[in-house]
């Protein structure tokens, strides 16, 4: 017997009244625009952090779990774009990643979850960005004059103003030329990093290189739990939903080339970053690889051109990364402060939108300034956000939207992934919030220095 068509709990006539989607999440899109916002939301400064993720896992190890990550996560996303085509289909086209989770699992508590997940994961790149971007102007400041007075805090100051004008933008298409040139970017510094790290190997002073792990049992587990954290974080997005969104309906299939576009972009940017920077430094390596390029007691290890190149290409993208990471919190003021009906640019919307983004933009920039520790709950926000948004929900909600038999390899696949990164999860959680306690003593607010 043929199961009735399901209800859908977010129908199409809602989102006629719906300013989060008609004005956020507006569907314009093509396939390429979608690879540009997924690049931009997964390719970015972190890639800088693999070779210390490395540190804790060693050569083999690090390979294997940095393709296991992109394997597993580009097949997890590949399924979400199924699942969202499958109820589009349906004549349940989602937009939300948490109407989604809702609507497929059918429990009210699995919406707020996941905005409690997704929130926190948003807004904690977003005060990442900021504070990364603080530290690039930072750098580039203390070497143009090594005795000035301003300090961290000041340049956070500057990036937020910015930032502030720049949130402005009022929709998430509207950031695809931003995201094409976050793209290049990427691919920009990535370069210049890879020639840094392969002139300071090559050079009569290069660093000495052990690649030995810790000593201690306990702390080498708690080490490579940390480093699985870290990249599954360097993987994550949490927004896959949202970005299918800006495509023009139907979206079916589109998704896959957006992927395949940003997956070839993190092939050539993820290897070469994690293998030239550990093989010069490792383990020795830093969280971020420019400051072992850059040690505080010596001169740099690569010619300062091309480093402060590198840092400007670096600053820049941020600008991208922390809008991308906002569209989801603007889609949910949008969606109750705004009036679909009196148009995107009324008065009656442009106020409140003003606003509300300036406050959040002052938001994020208050804790990016008071918080400067972000490397280590770097490796929290892997494992407590991003494995459950982006390593398991995703294969729950296949199995139970598409219904693979109990008895095909794709259904067991996705049990396995999900018992697999559920264990990697807790004891990623387990490991980074040591490691936070651990380097508590280094935490400092309102610090000009930020703890790796």
């Amino acid at each position: 017997m043929a199961e009735p068509p399901k209800i859908d709990p977010f129908p199409e006539s809602r989102r006629e009244s719906d300013a989060g989607a008609a004005f956020v999440l507006e569907s314009k899109g093509e396939w390429w625009h979608a690879g540009f916002h997924l690049t931009t939301a997964i390719v970015g400064p972190t890639i800088l952090t693999l070779p210390y993720a490395f540190r804790g896992l060693g050569w083999g190890l690090g390979f294997m779990c940095l393709t296991v990550m992109g394997v597993v996560t580009f097949y997890s996303y590949y399924l979400m774009s199924l699942v969202l085509d499958h109820c589009e289909k349906d004549g349940r086209r989602h937009i939300r990643f948490r109407e989604l989770a809702a609507d497929v699992l059918g429990s009210g508590w699995m919406f707020y979850f996941v905005i409690f997940i997704q929130t926190a994961i948003n807004t904690g790149i977003g005060i990442g960005a900021i504070l990364l971007a603080g530290e690039c102007l930072q750098i580039m400041y203390s070497n143009l004059s090594p005795n000035g007075s301003l300090k961290l805090y000041e340049f956070i100051a500057m990036v937020t103003v910015v930032m502030i004008v720049l949130s402005q933008i009022p929709t998430f298409h509207s950031l695809r030329h931003m995201n094409l040139a976050s793209l290049f970017l990427s691919l920009g510094y990535c370069l210049l990093v890879v020639g840094a790290c392969i002139h300071a190997g090559t050079s009569k002073n290069h660093p000495e290189r052990d690649y030995s792990l810790e000593t201690s049992q306990s702390s080498r587990v708690f080490s490579a739990f940390t480093s699985i954290s870290i990249i599954a974080a360097i993987f994550g997005n949490g927004m896959l939903p949202e970005i299918q969104a800006t495509l023009a309906p139907p979206a079916t299939g589109k998704m896959l080339k957006g992927l395949l576009l940003c997956y070839s972009v993190i092939l050539i940017t993820f290897y070469s970053g994690a293998v030239s920077g550990y093989w010069v430094f490792g383990n020795k390596s830093n969280s971020n690889i420019l400051k072992s390029l850059m040690p505080d007691g010596g001169p740099s290890l690569a010619p300062t051109w091309v480093l402060g190149l590198a840092v400007v290409f670096i600053l820049l993208q941020l600008f991208a990364i922390g809008l991308v990471y906002s569209q989801v919190a603007f889609e949910i003021m949008e969606k109750k402060s705004a009036d679909v009906k009196q148009g995107m640019f009324s008065k009656r919307n442009l106020v409140p939108r003003i606003i509300l983004r300036t406050l959040y933009m002052i938001f994020c920039g208050f804790f990016a300034a008071m918080l400067p520790f972000f490397g280590d709950i770097n490796g929290v926000v892997g494992a407590i956000g991003f494995i459950p948004l982006d390593f398991i929900l995703p294969m729950l909600l296949y199995n139970m939207t598409c219904k693979p038999p109990k008895s095909s390899i794709t259904y067991w696949i996705n049990v396995s992934i999900m018992v697999a990164f559920t264990g990697a999860g807790i004891m990623g959680s387990f490991s980074s919030i040591r490691k936070l306690v651990l380097d508590a003593n280094q935490f400092k607010l309102f610090s000009s220095n930020v703890v790796d």
